[in-house]
């Protein structure tokens, strides 16, 4: 695992953070916490023969926050990791950058989201180019590249061949109970993983939540993260989530925020409202990583592997969302920028994914957690594709089940071709 995290480093380095840091002033890598961000951060120091500053250091971290000027000072680039912690360094950066906003000056990383820090704190707006870092993706764990969502973007009808995917239903579930935090995955036994995650989930709580804010009922953090993880590739909806638990919804609004704000959670808003009235505006809410959603629900494999019909919904929430999550983490790599939603209206249409090219050409994606796909299954893809006409570049269902075939004009491909391609 040690090599092929460095490998993974190494790639995410060379094609992503030093491309950006070539046009940009600031690069803000932000993700949740054990993704990998601080050690892109020390591999860059090496290779550029910098020093880190890590104000997860709580000695550093008093000394930044005494004389913000004097660290962010100096011939870039200057290294800054977790700076949410000391907020005034963005004021004293943007001091720097008066003087000199030469590309390549500044990479930070952050465990909490840079748009959701207070306004006073948001001085870099327009000048911080964010980058978000995810878990790792499937093609990663492999130690392949992934290049399905850029094939997607361009030519949907290439994605079908004669080939077949050797990937089971098993296998599916192992990998969507496994998740992609490096630390989770470097533990063989599901019961070590379990532990990791329940480790994790309480770090951030007890830490990264509660220096954002006082949270007055702190006990119910938890609980609401667990019953947002029980709608997790549904409609978001704040308010079954706060009866459950016998909170405000107010209050729960608030904590859902927060809860994004660290990455815990994330909303994948309504796409298309513009199509027409019937069209729904709520967003949907995904777990950031379907490892870490499954041990929110307590599902294992064995429980997902069972023939029953709860086990069979689970698992297609939870694969829907580890679907969205190697697609973003596919997008979040782009060079250009992609819109992304998902589609629904109130007459029982929906489309789990739509990506949106600068050009308005839209791609869109159905998961399927069954080996075959009926007729009756396409009906919304195909709604939809009657809706934007010329807009509409291509509509792919991915299944569970071998082979990759077209059917009336969409493309139906295994969900391995994620990281096959």
């Amino acid at each position: 695992m040690a090599a092929l995290l460095s490998k993974i480093v190494e790639r995410r380095l060379d094609e992503v953070v030093s491309r950006r840091m070539e046009l940009e002033p600031v690069v803000v890598l932000q993700g949740p916490r054990a993704v990998g961000k601080s050690t892109l951060l020390r591999t860059l120091a090496m290779a550029r023969g910098r020093e880190v500053i890590d104000l997860d250091d709580l000695a550093t971290r008093d000394a930044v926050a005494a004389d913000p000027a004097l660290f962010v000072r100096g011939e870039g680039p200057v290294l800054i990791d977790e700076f949410q912690h000391v907020p005034e360094l963005l004021d004293a950066i943007k001091a720097e950058l008066n003087r000199d906003g030469s590309p390549g000056r500044y990479v930070l990383t952050g465990s909490t989201r840079y748009a959701t820090l207070p306004a006073a704190a948001q001085t870099l707006t327009g000048r911080a180019h964010r980058v978000d870092v995810l878990p790792l993706s499937q093609g990663e764990i492999a130690g392949v590249r992934e290049d399905f969502v850029e094939v997607l973007l361009s030519d949907p009808s290439s994605l079908v061949d004669r080939t077949t995917s050797a990937t089971a239903r098993e296998e599916y579930v192992g990998r969507v109970v496994a998740g992609g935090f490096p630390m989770a995955l470097r533990r063989a036994r599901a019961a070590d993983r379990a532990r990791w995650f329940d480790d994790y989930i309480e770090l951030i709580i007890e830490r990264d939540v509660l220096e954002l804010t006082r949270v007055h009922q702190r006990r119910q953090l938890p609980l609401l993260l667990r019953q947002l993880a029980g709608q997790t590739a549904q409609v978001l909806n704040v308010a079954n989530a706060a009866r459950a638990i016998g909170m405000e919804r107010s209050t729960a609004e608030s904590y859902t925020k927060l809860l994004e704000t660290v990455f815990l959670v994330h909303r994948l808003p309504a796409w298309g409202t513009t199509l027409g009235s019937r069209v729904g505006a709520a967003p949907k809410v995904h777990v950031v990583d379907s490892g870490l959603a499954a041990r929110l629900l307590s599902l294992t494999e064995d429980k997902l592997g069972a023939a029953t019909a709860p086990a069979l919904t689970e698992f297609g929430h939870l694969l829907e969302t580890f679907v969205v999550g190697e697609v973003s983490k596919q997008l979040d790599w782009l060079d250009a920028p992609v819109a992304r939603g998902h589609w629904r209206t109130h007459d029982g249409d929906e489309v789990d994914l739509v990506l949106e090219r600068e050009d308005g050409a839209i791609a869109a994606l159905e998961v399927k957690a069954a080996s075959r796909v009926t007729a009756r299954e396409l009906r919304s893809l195909l709604k939809l594709r009657g809706k934007l006409g010329s807009q509409f570049l291509g509509g792919v269902v991915l299944y569970t089940g071998a082979r990759a075939y077209t059917q009336e004009g969409l493309q139906i491909v295994p969900i391995s071709w994620l990281w096959r391609c």
